[in-house]
């Protein structure tokens, strides 16, 4: 068995896919790297069967009708060999050092006969066109670093940080006992990966190493605003996902903490769509963002007022335009701050 299996999803990605793979290359024979072209109309299967040919025993090509990102991901977790998973965005990349230290760990722990369930480790919002707001992500706050740990054990996060897909690298077998299959030709589904499987996780190490570079900064990405606002209906739909497929009572009975980071996780979900809603403006926008509460309160009264209290997404709901002003306001600042799209 590989230790990890490092899944790529690619879509019309021939000017940059190369470099992702390249830098994966570095985790040697112990890694599994499976390119999934996901109906590409450009070269990107030809460079991935092209990679195939020069690796036989570490890169697999597939070849499958377009599904949208999520329809990637659930390939790679279906073919997945190795002990650990990765997704990595075929723009995205891993640091060679902090790989090679990735990969040491692993090691380590397969000789000394310890199986982890999560591994988490920091990550890079790499501005490529405005350098300046690139930064780094770690989790030093919240778990010790090279320490085993739990939930129990987790500390407080700050209110810029929480776990994406970036930073998270599962045991293979926990995502698919819980039953991961993501929304297919849908953005934004790398949510639901980063927090449906928390619930099965037990045994966590957190190894404070640059190891993801997140690019960000092309027009055309999700992230950007104006993307964004396009596609707030499936910003609300992955909400709602979220809401209704994440086990809170598990959660609950596993660890308080962990309970009150998943609320926290829906109510930043949530704070998106009210804010891209109130940024859009329109009456059919805003009857959008009275129907989506109207759901959470049907589906759990109790996370409702949980979510309209002292929380970002209850703030997002101040009363009165001047109260939509401050919601609008206030986000705007915090993504200048943090640089996240």
């Amino acid at each position: 068995m590989k230790l990890i299996t490092f899944a790529v999803p690619c879509y019309n990605s021939e000017s940059y896919m190369e470099r992702c793979i390249d830098s994966l290359l570095i985790a040697g024979d112990d890694a599994e790297i499976i390119i999934i072209n996901d109906g590409s109309s450009d070269s990107t299967s030809i460079i991935a069967h092209r990679y195939e040919k020069m690796y036989p025993d570490r890169i697999r090509a597939v070849d499958k009708i377009n599904g949208g990102h999520g329809s990637g991901v659930n390939k790679g977790i279906e073919l997945a060999q190795g002990k650990y998973f990765k997704v990595v965005d075929s723009d995205d990349w891993l640091d060679k050092n902090a790989l090679k230290k990735f990969m040491r760990s692993l090691r380590f722990w397969e000789n000394i006969g310890i199986t982890l369930d999560l591994i988490i480790c920091n990550y890079i919002y790499d501005h490529i066109y405005e350098p300046e707001h690139s930064h780094k992500t770690s989790y030093k706050n919240i778990f010790k670093p090279g320490k085993l740990s739990s939930w129990k054990d987790m500390g407080l996060f700050l209110p810029s940080q929480y776990l994406i897909m970036h930073a998270l690298y599962f045991r293979t077998e926990i995502l698919k006992n819980a039953g991961v299959m993501l929304p297919e030709h849908m953005f934004y589904v790398d949510n639901i990966f980063a927090c449906q499987p928390l619930h099965l996780v037990d045994k966590i190490c957190y190894l404070d190493i640059d190891l993801y570079h997140y690019f960000i900064g092309r027009e055309d990405q999700s992230v950007n605003e104006s993307v964004h606002m396009k596609r707030i209906d499936q910003q609300i739909y992955i909400t709602e996902y979220i809401l209704k497929n994440v086990d809170m009572r598990a959660c609950r009975s596993i660890s308080r903490k962990l309970e009150l980071y998943q609320l926290r996780f829906l109510s930043i979900m949530m704070t998106i769509c009210n804010v891209y809603l109130l940024k859009i403006g329109t009456v059919e926008a805003l009857d959008k963002r009275c129907v989506l509460w109207n759901e959470v309160k049907k589906y759990d009264p109790n996370i409702y007022y949980y979510l309209r209290g002292m929380t970002l997404s209850g703030l997002t709901m101040l009363p009165g335009s001047i109260g939509r002003k401050i919601a609008v306001y206030g986000y705007d600042i915090a993504q200048k701050l943090v640089s996240f799209n």
